[in-house]
Formats: C-alpha cells, sequence, structure tokens
C-alpha cells in the first residue's frame, strides 16, 4: 500500500547538520576518529543547579499537565529577562513557553501568513525558517547575508524587497550560521522600514546571550515596535539545555493568546520540569553562563585565526554565536562535495554552506562548540586536507 499524505508534507524541509552527524556516526562506528564541528550544540554540561532544579520539582510532584502558556514563575522569570536585559516592557501575558525554539517559528508562521503573502527570511540562515514559510503557504523571500558585508543585512535590498505582500520578515541576531551580528544602527534601520505598515518581525534572539563583541539590541525595545515583534529566545544555548526542550516566545496580548491556543492543539504544555529548571536558570547564578562565554570567545579567537592561515580559506571573524563561517570557494569545489570529501577522508565533520541557503554556496558552517584541542586537530586536518586539492 502507498501512503497517501498532504501535498503540505511536500514543503516540509529538514537540517542537514543531523545527517552529517548521522554519517559521521557511521564512520565512527567502523573505526574512523571524526572531529565534531557540524552540530550547534554548547558542548558543556547543563549547571548542576538547574539539573537539580528539575529533580526537585519532580520530587515535589510537579509531573501533571501545566497552564497550556506555562507556569506562573517562569513566565514572570521570563518578562524579568526580557525587561532587565533586553530592555523590552514585558509581563507574564505576554510570554508563551514552548518545548523549543523551534515552535515559536512554526506557530509564528501560522499565526500570521498565508498563501499570497510573502515572507523575507535570512539566507545564509537556519534552514527552518525556509521550510515553514513553506508550509504556511506563503512565499519565501531570501535576504542575502554578503561576506563582503561582514554577513549583515543590505538594506537598500531590504527596502526594495519591502511591498505590499510583505506579512514578515525574520532576523537572527547573532546569526546561524554566520555568527555575524546586526549594529545597533542596523536595527534601527529595519524598524524604520515596518513601523509605518503592516508588517510584523520575527526577531530570534537565541544567541543573544553570546556575543563577544558590542551589546544586544532587541528591536522589540524601539519605540513603536513591541506590539509588532515577535521574540523567539530559549534556555538551548546559553544554559546548554538543548535537550531540556524549553524555548519562549514574546509578543503583545493579542498573538500571545493565538499562540497559546496552538500550543493548547499541538502539544497541550511544557514539561512541568523543565519550566522549573527553566525557572532556576534565569534566577540562579549566572557564573556559568560567563564562563562558558568566555571559553567560546578563546576557541573563536583561535579557530579565526588558524583558519586565516591556511593558504586558500578566508574566514570572516564572527561577533557571536559559536559559529564559523569559511569561505572555501577557492578549492574549486561545491561546498557539499568539500564537506563529503573533508568527512571522508579527513575525519572532520562540517556543515555545506547551502545547507543554510543558495548564498551560503561557497562556505561552511563551522561550530567551535568543541574543545580547543578537538579544534586544534580539526584545523591541522584541514590544512591536510587542502593541500590535496591543489
Amino acid at each position: 500500500m502507498k501512503n497517501r499524505v498532504a501535498d503540505r508534507i511536500d514543503k516540509l524541509g529538514s537540517e542537514s547538520a543531523f545527517s552529517i552527524m548521522a554519517r559521521a556516526n557511521q564512520l565512527e562506528a567502523k573505526g574512523m576518529n571524526v572531529i565534531h564541528l557540524e552540530i550547534g550544540q554548547p558542548d558543556f554540561k547543563t549547571p548542576q543547579n538547574i539539573i537539580d532544579a528539575a529533580g526537585k520539582a519532580l520530587n515535589d510532584g510537579h509531573t501533571g499537565y501545566t497552564p497550556t502558556a506555562g507556569i506562573v514563575p517562569l513566565r514572570e522569570a521570563i518578562a524579568r529577562h526580557c525587561r532587565e536585559y533586553k530592555k523590552v516592557d514585558a509581563d507574564m501575558e505576554n510570554v508563551v513557553v514552548v518545548p523549543g525554539g523551534k515552535p515559536v517559528m512554526f506557530f509564528t508562521l501560522l499565526m500570521l501568513a498565508q498563501q499570497g503573502d510573502e515572507v523575507i527570511y535570512p539566507d545564509p540562515g537556519f534552514p527552518i525558517y525556509e521550510s515553514v514559510i513553506n508550509f504556511s503557504g506563503a512565499k519565501p523571500v531570501p535576504m542575502p547575508l554578503l561576506e563582503k558585508n561582514d554577513f549583515r543585512i543590505d538594506l537598500d535590498r531590504l527596502k526594495r524587497d519591502i511591498n505590499d505582500r510583505t506579512r514578515l520578515i525574520i532576523i537572527n541576531n547573532p546569526s546561524n550560521p554566520t555568527g555575524g551580528t546586526l549594529s545597533a544602527d542596523d536595527i534601527k534601520a529595519i524598524a524604520d522600514l515596518v513601523r509605518d505598515k503592516d508588517i510584523y518581525i520575527l526577531s530570534d534572539e537565541i544567541y543573544d546571550r553570546i556575543i563577544f563583541d558590542g551589546q544586544p539590541l532587541s528591536i522589540a525595545s524601539l519605540p513603536g515596535m513591541k506590539d509588532r515583534t515577535i521574540i523567539l529566545d530559549g534556555f538551548s544555548k546559553a544554559y546548554a539545555m538543548t535537550g531540556w526542550r524549553l524555548g519562549y516566545g514574546v509578543m503583545n496580548r493579542e498573538l500571545a493568546e493565538h499562540m497559546a491556543l496552538l500550543m493548547c492543539n499541538s502539544n497541550s504544555c511544557t514539561a512541568a520540569m523543565t519550566q522549573w529548571a527553566g525557572v532556576e536558570a534565569l534566577e540562579g547564578p549566572q557564573d556559568a553562563v560567563d564562563k562558558m562565554v568566555a571559553a567560546f570567545k578563546e576557541r573563536r579567537d583561535y579557530l579565526i585565526g588558524a583558519l586565516n592561515d591556511i593558504d586558500g580559506i578566508n574566514c570572516v571573524k564572527p561577533s557571536g554565536a559559536f559559529y564559523a563561517f569559511p569561505n572555501i570557494s577557492s578549492f574549486g569545489l561545491g561546498c557539499a562535495d568539500f564537506a563529503d570529501r573533508l568527512l571522508e577522508e579527513a575525519g572532520v565533520a562540517a556543515a555545506w554552506g547551502t545547507a543554510f541557503g543558495k548564498y551560503g554556496e561557497g562556505f561552511m558552517r563551522m561550530s567551535y562548540a568543541n574543545s580547543l584541542e578537538n579544534l586544534k586537530i580539526a584545523v591541522d586536518r584541514i590544512d591536510k586536507f587542502t593541500k590535496t586539492l591543489k
């Protein structure tokens, strides 16, 4: 019997980094030593105080359903974090807690976009943006992030692309996969472009605790932007909680009610013990976050310098997140072929640039969420591998 599935399923894409990891794991099972630079996941343990808070929640009986939008203590803690760190005047009624960051993307597109609408998204960018735009029925409009502009937004191009059909613009600051950041002037200019139009902003701020140069600025903190911005954030990156599946959206109250309804119809609620862990993450000691960011900065400084010392590779120094996005176009291979050979021949797993959009051709994404020792081994292998291509 052939399965008959709805046509909309064909519109969904995936994340190539997971397929790369699967292939790397197969090679490791056969005895190859592989250095993993493909997955965007901190290599640190979740801080012990957060783990203890989850255990206490379980022992205290927090094992049942919770309110769909999240428990009150977590929503209040998130609102306080938004006021103090993001400078966004939020309260708990603006907050919806969800299992990870992706539901905020999915629910935002389902709430706001439909056939005939256009959604502008960063390219190269997180691949699920384009996937879910297609699923919503809207038209995806890529917003090129180019090396010559330090992977920042071309504001003139953005202004030309905005039209009467534009419903939503997605920004990601700092960026996955480039590690680039938007300047305060960039963010203010984007706000100026949409403030008098019927356009919303989905501001993906999942990496805004991992910034090495400068301070974060949430577009929702600017005059007139709070009610037309949906903030996407979570605990995966800053607190090394990728497997805990804990994220949240911050938006105006009416949209929050709609997002909670989508949660009710899909996930019911986010796991109770995970939410109590989130309260501790935000309100407990932050020294583990500071130490992790310091380690990422040290790794960044080493890796970018080492990659730029390899003949044929050029890599812009990222200002945030934990990704390098080196240009490998001089070797005459498509980035997917380069990634396949780098893994098979050198034992280094990295994501090819076009996994993040067509403007990623000629680039590789390398996560430095790995030890400095392993990064040094990886660089040595990359250097030797590239010498075989000349």
